[in-house]
């Protein structure tokens, strides 16, 4: 699997955790990789040549996509870019899928907006969704004091990326993430190694399987 994306997918090395998980649940040869770039779109992605040529060279079963929220402004962008990198996928014998992120903690009223993006860029290419905004919306549900967003109330909590590869785990193996480890050493140079108390991981797992299986209620996604 490979990611492309922004600092939304660097921050607490979303890669390697997701990598760590897969690993635990008995697939140990996968391997993830990402050439994320702070501030990039996929735009940017697509104009530097670089993810282009990585997906050439036909090494990848999944490619990731993500770049910002794209609620609003951003979705044209999400969505043409979309396409031209699923076509290139395609080409190389791959499949796209689609990191959602969310807003900022300043404009938690974008998070339908963001999931709507993210849902259609998948619809149009045939893609995988990986609802991870959907999930931050779940685990707040069932405890509003959790903290996912982190210190500048944009980029994740370690919490939250546990969340994150959780989702894409599940929506990768078709496998409950309930009994994941909630704690992972980290072969990583952007990410200490993850520790979390039992009860904040089992909540997370909770989430992400409700969300994966498309149980949440209305309540919780608004």
């Amino acid at each position: 699997m490979l990611f492309v994306g922004n600092s939304l997918t660097i921050w607490n090395d979303l890669p390697a955790m997701l990598e760590a998980l897969l690993r635990a649940g008995g697939l140990e040869q996968a391997r993830v990789a990402s050439l994320s770039q702070p501030g990039f779109g996929l735009e940017d992605h697509w104009r530097g040549g670089v993810a282009r040529a990585e997906i050439r060279q036909g090494e990848w079963d999944v490619i990731v996509l993500q770049q910002g929220p794209s609620a609003t402004e951003g979705r044209p962008s999400l969505l043409e870019y979309s396409n031209r990198f699923a076509e290139k996928a395609r080409d190389a014998g791959a499949r796209v899928g689609f990191y959602m992120v969310w807003p900022t903690n300043a404009r938690r009223y974008d998070f339908e907006g963001v999931s709507e993006s993210y849902a259609m860029a998948a619809d149009s290419t045939d893609g995988l969704l990986f609802p991870v905004g959907d999930a931050w919306l779940e685990a707040w549900c069932r405890d509003p004091d959790l903290t996912l967003y982190g210190p500048d109330a944009f980029h994740p909590s370690p919490a939250a990326t546990y969340l994150a590869a959780l989702v894409i785990h599940g929506r990768l193996t078709g496998s409950d993430p309930r009994g994941l480890p909630a704690s992972l050493e980290l072969d990583s140079g952007y990410a200490p190694d993850l520790k979390l108390d039992k009860e904040t991981a089992t909540l997370l797992q909770e989430a992400a399987a409700v969300t994966n299986a498309g149980d949440a209620s209305e309540a919780c996604r608004g």
